[in-house]
């Protein structure tokens, strides 16, 4: 069976809500939604209206109505006019009446439930222990990371009558939140991973961290932690030793409960040789990185408290599956899109990665290769009816089944289809050729070996590879969306191929995640988005002559810094829309100091009287650059700047009938001049993770990583040369490897000889010999590698600020220097 359903009376109970509105007589509400842009199931649907420093769920009530929405929690006043068939409860705050419910819908269940918490590792716990655990129970757990304040509600409300064990994680970021999450997941037991420095700016001290997560404890009949970090092990013991909570220490000591003798790696394998038991217990696992291993004796722990028998730990701990902790877009091949999410197979991650390739608009065609499902508590006809009804609500196109069982529910499935029994025959029997211009989802339990269908189906390209943190773009805008005024819009820059990001996939996310406005350089940039499927405003900062009908036809805007440029855009507009009642949308660009582009102080009369005589232009915006905006030795320059751009503005804005905005500060000047935010600002490599002021670097997060492999590995001796012109000539005995990177790649020569530094298993190795075209030499010497391991030219470690003072330019440079010929890889996790 699935969750209970609510009537709109049991909701407003449960959550203190008064009923303002009752007049859509639903059969129950069953599902909930926080977010506009993920609704699938509008029947039966529950609409949380929240509201935060920068949105308001409110906003979208009238659309949601439209697509069949009838049941509301709101917290302010609403256009009933609007919504005349709908049911609206009114609460003091939508978050805390989500957490009413779902802590309500939790109590309605007996079974057993483990509660994870911990500064790292917490979601690799959760999904190990699911697959060690799954063959005995029907389980319900967390999708993904869903462990905040929001999150933690959604998990708990998919428990329903047929689970027989939950495994939650709970994440905090300052004091007060572990004991709504406490009351929202109600452990039995639970497992303390590690403490570390994450979200320390939420406590005071470490000290103060420890014991706000240990509140997820305070009625679980065991704890399962590791004694090796002390200050975490003195403070349980002291909190909890002499309550009923048993714990359950794992770590070096002899007074541990589990004993860890010793810890062997070889050949990518790790074994474990523990004192528990009489003769020792021994467990080989696949990982051998100390994260994975404690994250494996966390597990290794459960398994004995829930009194599991030596052989089935040692089976089943050494099938330990790597985690895929993000989703990842790649090129693929016939130019399709790629979608890897084929480590795990469940109705939870499989709506958590369609509304990922919903995301995604770049296809209208939509492919996934699904297998077998292999664990779901369900009757196998009932599971695949609901998965071929959740691909239809999702306009999935065609399904490509792998295995058994889904093969022998082909009925269900009344679209495209095709079925193979098992990995290998997909990739033997089915033609490629028929995979193109598509988006192809991925999605298959470990035991499919779907990285062979990846790897089959993704554009083969060399091993250099540019990462895209979508979740750190996402964070970088919403932290520039919490410096501006409520009212002030964001104008994100995708010019320049996104910064070397990849202009589609980068404006994608941006429009997902209601930007604004975007800008491009070029005409045939916003074109190629607008075919790509963005319907954002995009402005073109630099409209060529030839440019302007195409700009017309797809409804971009040009900036128009010139008379020149102005009148061949008329002379456009005649052609284009002759006799149309359309207009044509510009953005004037002033110079006030920076004196590249844009009209001046004298153009303003004329330049007013020429546009006031062209009505079917319409003035967007008003804007001009700053030339140092990050320099506080330059803040009078910048001042005057401002003046003048206010001055001219105002004079324009004055001289039509309509609202005109106006916009003239980029990232570095948001929080140094915020008083002439306007109507809009500017984002540029900021959004990138890369910022002029200290403070705001603090605060971003890195989008791009840049990585390559070790073709080869080889020793050079004393007074032995490397590469071109023999400008390297080792002191000594030394080991390098060869890197399949070069400067057709982006690696700038002037890094060779010593200047510039790669990162090989955390440790820096020194760029030796000139840089060639398609691979660079670093020494090794001391580094324990292989060939094929993994490397990073540039990221968290070595960051593009830095390169970028090794070479004497600006991190602009490093960004759009990557070559078109890189593997451009999105991930969102």
């Amino acid at each position: 069976m699935t969750q209970p359903w609510y009537s709109i009376q049991e909701f407003a109970r449960i959550t203190g809500g008064k009923i303002l509105q009752e007049e859509y007589k639903e059969t129950g509400i069953r599902h909930l939604l926080i977010d506009s842009r993920l609704l699938n199931i509008a029947e039966h649907c529950l609409f949380f209206a929240i509201k935060s420093e920068r949105n308001n769920g409110h906003r979208f009530i009238a659309d949601l109505f439209e697509k069949g929405v009838r049941n509301f929690i709101i917290t302010e006043d609403v256009d009933t006019a609007q919504i005349p068939e709908a049911n609206l409860i009114f609460v003091e705050n939508a978050v805390e009446a989500l957490q009413k419910l779902c802590a309500h819908h939790r109590s309605r269940f007996s079974i057993p439930v483990v509660g994870i918490t911990g500064s790292n590792g917490k979601t690799i716990v959760k999904e190990w222990l699911y697959h060690l655990l799954f063959k005995d129970f029907t389980i319900t757990r967390s999708p993904k990371s869903y462990n905040s304040q929001i999150g933690v509600p959604l998990a708990i409300w998919q428990m329903a009558e047929a689970d027989a064990l939950g495994i939650f994680e709970a994440g905090i970021s300052k004091t007060g939140e572990m004991d709504k999450l406490q009351s929202i997941i109600q452990p039995t037991a639970g497992i303390f991973t590690n403490i570390g420095s994450a979200h320390d700016e939420g406590f005071q001290n470490r000290e103060q961290k420890i014991r706000e997560k240990l509140k997820l404890f305070k009625n679980t009949s065991l704890l399962i932690y590791r004694s090796d970090h002390k200050q975490l092990d003195n403070i349980i013991r002291e909190s909890l030793g002499k309550t009923d909570t048993k714990l359950f220490r794992w770590g070096e000591k002899e007074d541990n409960d589990l004993i860890i003798r010793s810890v062997e790696k070889k050949a990518g394998k790790t074994t474990i040789h523990t004192g528990f038991a009489e003769n020792g217990l021994q467990v080989t696992i696949d990982h051998t990185d100390d994260a994975s291993i404690e994250n494996a004796l966390h597990c290794l722990a459960y398994m004995i408290t829930a009194r599991y028998n030596a052989e089935v730990i040692q089976q089943r701990m050494q099938h330990l599956p790597s985690i895929a902790m993000r989703l990842e877009m790649k090129e693929g091949i016939n130019n399709c899109s790629l979608v890897n999410d084929s480590y795990s197979s469940d109705l939870d991650s499989l709506k958590i990665a369609l509304d990922f390739i919903n995301q995604q608009k770049q296809h209208p065609k939509k492919t996934i290769i699904l297998s077998d499902i292999v664990q779901s508590g369900k009757e196998d006809r009932q599971l695949y009816s609901e998965v071929s009804r959740l691909l239809k609500r999702n306009n999935i196109n065609r399904l490509i089944g792998i295995g058994d069982h889904i093969g022998a529910y082909q009925d269900v499935f009344d679209f495209d289809k095709a079925f193979f029994s098992n990995t290998d025959t997909f990739i033997m029997d089915f033609p490629v050729s028929k995979l193109s211009n598509e988006t192809i989802l991925l999605k298959g339990a470990r035991k499919f070996e779907f990285e062979k269908i990846s790897n089959h189906l993704q554009q083969k390209a060399h091993e250099t590879v540019l990462n895209i943190n979508l979740n750190a773009l996402i964070h970088n805008l919403n932290y520039y969306r919490q410096q501006i005024g409520r009212e002030t819009k964001i104008m994100a820059m995708v010019k320049a191929f996104s910064y070397g990001s990849g202009s589609f996939e980068i404006a994608n996310i941006l429009q997902f995640h209601r930007a604004d406005y975007l800008a491009v350089a070029y005409a045939d940039e916003g074109i190629e988005l607008r075919k790509a499927g963005i319907t954002l405003p995009i402005m073109v900062m630099n409209p060529e002559v030839d440019s302007f009908d195409g700009m017309i036809n797809y409804k971009l805007e040009p900036e128009i810094y010139s008379f020149r440029t102005l009148n061949i855009l008329l002379k456009a507009i005649e052609r284009n829309l002759f006799g149309k009642d359309e207009k044509v949308a510009i953005h004037l660009k002033l110079d006030t100091g920076m004196h590249r582009l844009g009209f001046e102080e004298q153009d303003i009369d004329p330049l007013i009287e020429l546009l006031q005589g062209h009505p079917q232009i319409n003035i967007k915006s008003v804007f001009s650059h700053l030339a140092a905006s990050e320099d506080p030795e330059e803040e009078e320059f910048t001042r005057g700047q401002i003046e003048l751009f206010k001055k001219l503005s105002d004079k324009i804005r004055k001289a039509f009938d309509y609202s005109i905005m106006r916009h003239i500060l980029n990232s570095a000047g948001i929080t140094r001049y915020p008083d002439a935010q306007f109507d809009m600002v500017r984002l540029g490599i900021s959004l990138y993770g890369v910022a002029a002021d200290r403070q705001q670097q603090k605060m971003l997060q890195n989008v791009s990583t840049l990585r390559s492999t070790i073709s080869q590995i080889r020793k050079v001796k004393k007074g032995g040369s490397i590469s071109y012109g023999r400008n390297w000539i080792a002191e000594e005995d030394i080991k390098i490897a060869v890197v399949g990177i070069g400067y057709a790649d982006g690696l700038n020569r002037k890094l060779s000889n010593g200047v510039g530094d790669i990162m090989v298993h955390g440790k820096r190795a020194k760029i030796v010999g000139d840089v060639c075209m398609d691979m660079c030499m670093i020494d090794i010497t001391g580094i324990d590698a292989e060939e094929g391991d993994e490397v990073i030219i540039f990221g968290n470690e070595i960051s593009i600020k830095e390169v970028a003072r090794k070479l004497e330019t600006i991190p602009y440079e490093i960004l759009t220097g990557i070559s078109r010929r890189v593997k451009r890889v999105y991930y969102q996790e």
